[in-house]
């Protein structure tokens, strides 16, 4: 592609807020789910071509007009296996408590895809989205239209997306961006970032193995990639050697294990990125306060957010201005406290109290005429975040105490609600969660295993038509997994009958409310009777069954833990917005 070519591509691309809302949200999830390659987690990439995934984006960023002005964006860029979306949450809601207009640019979406793009803490408006969107999409378009070459296709989704945050938050002028990764480090859509300000790696841990690698190591290898930026030289690499570093750009890192650990200071030590140890936050420090994100794990990722948000404000010359009207004497400055005590990351250890009265939409009835029901939502997908998952829900339902102010003593029952991608072990998954829970004295009184509405391939909105044939799905995954969690109860293989499982959860003859408050010793594995499972035919169905138990059973607290997935975590948040 020669340069006159891209020059004349980049014309008119200005950060001008006149262009027409072209179509309508609806239609713009259409065209991202356009942009799907896969269909599944796992899969390969269809797109080919001479040119790699960040040659690419180099050559998008260009079209766009973007390079210059993303090289402006004082950035903060974070990777990590698990954390790193707190940690990003934690800067955010810093920085912006400390004065400043901040992006932050987040993965996956739970229900709409505009949470990915946050301004000043809230999710970017309709309304700009969509003029920035069909900005970026019709002059891709054109470039495709005028066939500058076969070999650069319309990008991927979270290539687009990636492109479109990058977009927005010049053209909005924010005064920090938060960054984080997709995949990896190394190869990922935002590793075209040239400078920033300062990176951060969260804690790292096993997944994403077919991508990155079998062993922390090499997922660590991935991970440091974000310390140096990608060139690959489209016409003399001699010319551009010296852009091949962040050279002296600061970073820190949480605590990890050994292997991981010695891979990023080796890394470090090549590149010559200066490499600090961020210790967990000590909760004396919060004076009082809580963090806004549950569990003890989201102390270590308040503690990377503080070293991070600590050396973006040195570097960027903001730190000293802020400690003249800070007592100089706190370990930390009141700003940080706020951000850490109001910093928001839906789907991760987060609890949602169903409320029965909205859901039946019947005024003639008072709160004490239904039971609890408690969702207890985190998207841990991997053997480590599901252990921090299973120790929060422990203690968050040890906390749990009856309304002072309520004449009935609550029965509680611990429902798990369960779905996991088929490339996820659910043969370490469940023991850890399993183990775990069982360690604390929190033990399940009935699993649930259904299949999740959102598929892979197609991008919708939070006001998308939940479809009408959500039963039919084949559920032999869901089945493979209730007879991994019946295993773990009896400590034996246990044959499910399927065929006698679908006549018995019909969508027209669902479990009687009764059997949620088996304690198992009715359950034969022998007669194929399992009293401590239940594959259930459709996500909807299982909220309105789980919401007609306690509205039956007035003395009924079920506390519903929703994990496995995010995916499961976001529809459930989609469907407890809707009434019942």
């Amino acid at each position: 592609m020669s340069s006159q070519t891209m020059e004349n591509m980049k014309s008119n691309i200005e950060c001008s807020e006149e262009l027409p809302l072209s179509s309508s949200y609806e239609m713009a999830m259409e065209a991202l789910s356009s942009l799907i390659t896969r269909q599944k987690r796992g899969d390969r990439s269809s797109v080919g071509g001479k040119y790699g995934k960040l040659d690419r984006m180099l050559m998008y960023l260009k079209i766009l007009g973007l390079e210059e002005k993303i090289a402006g964006l004082k950035i903060i860029h974070v990777a990590g296996t698990k954390g790193k979306g707190s940690t990003c949450a934690f800067c955010e809601a810093i920085l912006r408590e400390c004065g400043f207009r901040t992006g932050l640019f987040i993965s996956p979406h739970l229900i709409d895809v505009r949470e990915r793009i946050r301004l000043d803490g809230l999710d970017i408006s309709e309304e700009k989205f969509l003029v920035h969107f069909w900005n970026c999409w019709n002059q891709l378009k054109v470039m495709l239209k005028e066939k500058v070459t076969n070999d650069l296709p319309m990008p991927p989704l979270f290539q687009f997306l990636t492109i479109l945050a990058f977009k927005i938050f010049t053209c909005e002028e924010v005064d920090v961006a938060i960054i984080e990764v997709g995949l990896g480090g190394k190869n990922d859509s935002t590793n075209v970032i040239k400078e920033p300000i300062v990176c951060g790696i969260a804690s790292l841990g096993m997944d994403h193995t077919e991508t990155l690698g079998d062993t922390l190591g090499k997922i660590a290898s991935h991970k440091a990639g974000i310390f140096n930026f990608y060139f690959q030289v489209l016409l003399n690499w001699a010319d551009f050697f010296p852009l091949l570093f962040k050279h002296q750009i600061p970073a820190f890192t949480v605590p990890q294990l050994s292997e991981a650990m010695d891979v990023l200071q080796q890394r470090a030590s090549e590149l010559e990125v200066p490499l600090e140890v961020a210790a967990p936050l000590d909760h004396k420090q919060l004076k009082g306060l809580k963090l806004s994100l549950s569990g003890d794990h989201q102390f270590v990722n308040a503690g990377l957010a503080v070293s991070l948000c600590k050396c973006w404000l040195q570097s960027t010359g903001n730190w000293e201005k802020l400690l003249k009207n800070a007592n100089q004497e706190d370990d930390m400055m009141e700003a940080f406290l706020r951000g850490l005590s109001t910093a928001r990351l839906s789907g991760r250890a987060q609890i949602v109290y169903d409320t029965p009265l909205k859901s039946y939409n019947v005024s003639e009835v008072t709160e004490s005429s239904f039971g609890d029901l408690i969702f207890y939502l985190d998207g841990a997908h991997s053997p480590e975040s599901m252990d921090a998952c299973a120790r929060w829900f422990s203690n968050a339902v040890k906390g749990s105490r009856n309304s002072p102010s309520s004449s009935l003593v609550k029965v509680e029952h611990r429902i798990l609600l369960f779905n996991c991608m088929e490339v996820r072990d659910p043969h370490i998954l469940l023991p850890q969660l399993v183990r775990t829970c069982a360690s604390s004295g929190t033990r399940f009184s009935k699993a649930l295993f259904v299949p999740s509405i959102s598929t892979y391939n197609k991008v919708t909105s939070g006001d998308s038509i939940i479809p009408s044939d959500l039963s039919v799905r084949d559920l032999s995954w869901q089945f493979n997994l209730q007879r991994i969690w019946e295993k773990i109860i009896h400590n034996k293989d246990v044959v499910v009958d399927e065929s006698s499982n679908m006549n018995r959860f019909h969508p027209l003859n669902l479990p009687p409310c009764e059997s949620l408050q088996e304690d198992g010793s009715s359950s034969n594995p022998a007669n194929k009777s399992l009293s401590f499972s239940a594959v259930m035919p459709s996500l909807p169905l299982t909220i309105r069954w789980l919401r007609d138990c306690v509205k039956e059973n007035p003395s009924l607290r079920l506390q519903v833990l929703v994990t496995g997935s995010l995916h499961l975590v976001g529809d459930v948040l989609k469907l407890l917005r809707r009434p019942g």
